[in-house]
């Protein structure tokens, strides 16, 4: 096969035969519709009434080209990595399925369904045709998170719904705005279907404000530069990503690799848990990601869709390989995908459901990093998190007022791991998520919920040269009745996996707390403080209740629904991330560091780093010190 001519070895009369201009004027349009989708994040966020978008940046905005070029998805926002991925395809399947000779200039195109534009039925995608001589050149488009769109649980965020019918609303590619008007049948279609249409309709109005603003800046370089350099730029965008990630696979050295991830179980009971399945096949500058091998879909909604699976073998690839190719249609160029129908990462409607989708397609990059993590070495990333830990709670106030607190009070943040640069982060998000951390004075104004703790926990970062990210203990005390749904689904097996002999970083778990008597008193973070808990998940200790690699699994759907009194209190710790390299070769002074830090013991400091650290980082931090005497004879006899 020919490979193209390389971008920067086109002469000037080259480059304008393909893209429409020269290359001056293509980085400029490229830079000013990078700044339209920001400039329509931005405002979206500033107006934003729903909390899992104003806080949690739970959307995306894209640009994409006509349909007789393919609908190239050329520019997108910074924003939800799993959103970006789908969205090329969510809006060429939708536009053809209405088809785009039905469309007018200010219609808005909407559609929710999984199975044709990837995510889950609380994800609305949203598509404005743009017109320019009487014919649609492009496409301005956002993906946002609606906090409900009906169905069984509120809020929509649980693993224990069987089938589509379950999850929610599904919305086929309709109108919601035709010419600019609303379309009534459509908004009454949604908001009969949604338990909270006070936040989503002004969302809704602010979507449709923020598409008129892209599409009047599209329209702006039209004007300025010509159609021909705007289409040829975005041409030219999707060709530098192509060219960038060719680059970077032929970079691996041919060959078959496998690697896996495991996840504990689905919402139904805890007999069947899932694994998926990677073989990679490199060859030259191409890449054959082949999921066969994955476990069949899940008999509940802890599915992911296909599109779903390619957005996460993007991210993988970009990660471990090039983490600078621009994420456009032309990042898959030379990858293909392979995968049966109706598997964990590929489910087929009514009983593949799909909600939890990220923790699916999430477990592809982590199968994607164990395939290639051993034959990259020193370029390898350590694992992170590997589950949002998903939590769900709703209720009613004394004064009869429904609330409902999502995503906020969880497992949601946590660790990467460890790369060959530096130590991993402690507080992110997974590493195909883009999100915000909600501010704790948001989350308690939202909700009847007290933010108690949110720190780092000591000893969870896998130990390496460079260490993973600890992992994070959250407390929260609920001050009313309330209804939980608890989503983690990683507690099993590591998935802060070490990278280049790093180890890896330990699992988490959740538990909840009765109401006490000393409630004004933080629980404990020690062993001891767990006996009076009631496990919600993990592997623990069957006496004490810790988390312990040996113990006994506890299922996170025991109960579907958890209820709690006021005054209960939940805990959840997220796994750690992993290491790099090996823990001897780490520096005794950044152990010392991490002692005082507080992010490492220094009972741990010996057992993980073979460095002695004296002294007490509880009173005295400034006084520890290394012994180097100590430190050179533990290390010597390791």
């Amino acid at each position: 096969m020919t490979e193209p001519a390389r971008l920067r070895e086109m002469s000037d009369d080259e480059f304008a035969a393909a893209y429409g201009s020269d290359r001056f004027t293509s980085a400029v349009i490229l830079n000013r519709l990078r700044y339209a989708v920001e400039h329509m994040s931005t405002g979206f966020m500033r107006e934003a009434f729903s909390p899992i978008i104003r806080d949690w940046y739970d959307f995306a905005c894209t640009i994409s080209g006509p349909p007789e070029r393919g609908y190239p998805m050329a520019v997108v926002s910074n924003s939800l990595v799993v959103f970006l991925g789908t969205l090329g395809d969510a809006v060429r399947n939708a536009v053809e399925e209405f088809g785009p000779e039905n469309l007018s200039p200010g219609d808005v195109l909407i559609c929710n369904d999984p199975y044709r534009g990837g995510t889950h039925v609380n994800d609305v995608c949203f598509i404005r045709p743009v017109f320019a001589g009487g014919k649609i050149v492009s496409f301005v488009n956002m993906r946002a998170h609606q906090l409900d769109m009906g169905g069984t649980v509120p809020g929509g965020f649980s693993a224990t719904k069987s089938n589509v019918y379950e999850n929610g609303l599904v919305i086929p590619p309709v109108l919601l705005w035709s010419r600019d008007q609303p379309v009534r049948s459509t908004f009454s279609l949604i908001f009969d279907n949604t338990r909270w249409g006070g936040m989503l309709l002004p969302d809704f109005k602010s979507i449709h404000q923020q598409l008129k603003l892209g599409e009047q800046l599209v329209l702006e370089n039209i004007e300025r530069y010509g159609l021909d350099a705007y289409l040829g730029t975005l041409t030219y965008a999707c060709d530098t990503s192509a060219e960038r990630m060719r680059d970077a696979i032929a970079l691996v050295p041919d060959g078959d690799y496998t690697g896996s991830a495991l996840i504990d179980a689905d919402g139904l009971d805890d007999t069947v848990d899932y694994t998926v399945r990677v073989t990679l096949r490199k060859r030259g500058q191409h890449i054959e990601v082949d999921l066969s091998g994955t476990s069949p879909q899940a008999r509940t909604c802890i599915n992911c869709g296909v599109l779903d699976a390619k957005t996460a073998v993007g991210v993988a690839l970009t990660m471990l390989l090039d983490p600078e190719v621009p994420f456009t249609s032309g990042t898959w160029r030379t990858i293909d995908l392979a995968t049966p129908p109706g598997t964990l990462v590929s489910s087929l409607p009514p009983d593949g459901g799909i909600m939890m989708f990220w923790e699916a397609s999430g477990a592809v990059v982590s199968a994607i990093f164990d395939a290639l993590n051993p034959v990259l070495g020193e370029k390898g990333v350590a694992g992170d998190y590997g589950s949002t830990n998903t939590h769900n709670a709703s209720g009613v106030t004394a004064g009869g007022t429904p609330w409902t607190s999502a995503t906020q009070c969880g497992g949601e943040h946590g660790p990467w791991g460890a790369t060959k640069e530096g130590d991993g982060d402690s507080y992110t998000v997974l590493f195909f998520l883009n999100n915000l951390d909600p501010a704790t004075e948001t989350i308690e104004h939202d909700a009847p919920v007290v933010m108690l703790r949110k720190e780092h926990a000591i000893d969870t970062g896998g130990a390496g040269e460079f260490r993973g990210g600890a992992a994070n203990l959250k407390d929260t005390l609920w001050l009313s009745e309330a209804s939980h749904y608890l989503s983690p689904f990683r507690t099993k097996v590591p998935s802060g996996v070490g990278a280049n002999g790093g180890k890896a970083g330990p699992n988490g778990a959740m538990w909840f707390f009765p109401p006490r008597e000393d409630a004004r008193e933080l629980l404990g973070t020690s062993a001891e403080v767990y006996a009076g808990s009631i496990p919600v998940a993990g592997v623990l200790d069957p006496d004490s209740k810790a988390p312990d690699p040996e113990g006994v699994y506890h299922y996170f759907a025991s109960r579907p629904v958890w209820r709690t009194e006021p005054g209960t209190v939940l805990r959840c710790l997220t796994n750690g991330g992993g290491g790099w390299g090996d823990p001897l070769a780490r520096d005794p002074e950044r152990v010392l560091a991490d002692v005082r830090n507080a992010y490492v013991s220094v009972e741990g400091a010996a057992r993980d780093y073979g460095v002695v650290v004296v002294g007490d980082p509880h009173h005295d931090p400034e006084g520890l010190r290394i012994d180097e005497q100590a430190t050179a004879e533990l290390r010597a006899r390791r």
